[in-house]
């Protein structure tokens, strides 16, 4: 067999490396429908998702686990961390059915956060009912998480959470298209261009903590922004949602984990009053 020249396994190094570096990290959320769900007492639910996967053991062993409780008592207020700057505009976007939720994903650039310096792309927004986080003990109703990625692969999402109340507009903008993959197994729908600035937030107010994502892998280190406003949604809209969604439990909310010392921040600015 005659003896391949050096240039050649070099190539195939750059290729293996290339390949390497073209699948997402493994700190981005599951998006397999049956491998976990939120059922109290099955063999995939919560309390069990560390044991299915050994990349998954942060769900079971972290310290810095989301969602939390806001509690008063722990929030620490400043005005130091100022307002949340964001810089988004109009993408291309694809509405898909994850099994455990509904996901907006953004195909193109749709702009970016800025936090401490460093800038996170917005990657796509999911939704949870009833919420995950909680104000005071208090679980609402819904809660949107606008997931963004720096560069080098840290992650920070923002939180909106919502009452029964008036309909929301963004969410009234995609009732045609959830309706639409309601009965389509693993639907995925693409949307058109999406302009994430319609996700109002409506309030300057916003915690801050380190936490984890909220599904596996429950990757850690990813800074948490949510919005003290709570917002407005109908129970259509909430039920549009769920029911889109192919799978048998009655929420996709991850319960309430452990503080363990960390510091929750409420960003104030200095010319508000507290309400």
């Amino acid at each position: 067999m005659a003896k391949l020249p050096t240039h050649f396994f070099t190539c195939i190094f750059f290729i293996v490396l290339a390949l390497q570096y073209s699948f997402p990290a493994t700190s981005q959320e599951v998006e397999h429908e049956g491998e976990f769900d939120y059922k109290e007492n099955s063999e995939k639910g919560p309390a069990r998702w560390g044991e299915i996967h050994p990349e998954w053991s942060a769900c079971s062993n972290g310290s810095m686990q989301s969602p939390i409780d806001m509690s008063n008592k722990r929030v620490k207020i400043v005005s130091h961390l100022g307002k949340l700057k964001r810089s988004y505009k109009p993408s291309n976007a694809t509405l898909r059915n994850r099994g455990h939720d509904m996901m907006l994903k953004w195909e193109g650039e749709a702009g970016a956060i800025e936090i401490n310096g460093t800038e996170y792309a917005l990657q796509q927004c999911h939704w949870h009912s009833p919420s995950e986080h909680t104000i005071n003990g208090r679980r609402y109703d819904l809660e949107v998480h606008m997931v963004h990625q720096s560069a080098d692969g840290k992650v920070a999402v923002v939180g909106i959470m919502y009452k029964i109340g008036r309909p929301d507009s963004f969410l009234s903008s995609l009732v045609d298209h959830l309706a639409a993959i309601t009965d389509v197994t693993e639907g995925e729908r693409v949307v058109g261009v999406i302009d994430p600035r319609h996700i109002k937030i409506g309030s300057r107010k916003y915690y801050r903590y380190i936490g984890s994502l909220t599904i596996p892998p429950c990757t850690e280190n990813v800074v948490w922004s949510i919005v003290r406003k709570v917002r407005t949604v109908t129970r259509e809209q909430v039920r549009l949602l769920r029911v889109a969604v192919h799978d048998t439990s009655d929420s996709n909310a991850r319960p309430l984990q452990s503080i363990n010392n960390r510091s929750v921040q409420l960003f104030r600015p200095a010319d508000e009053e507290e309400n």
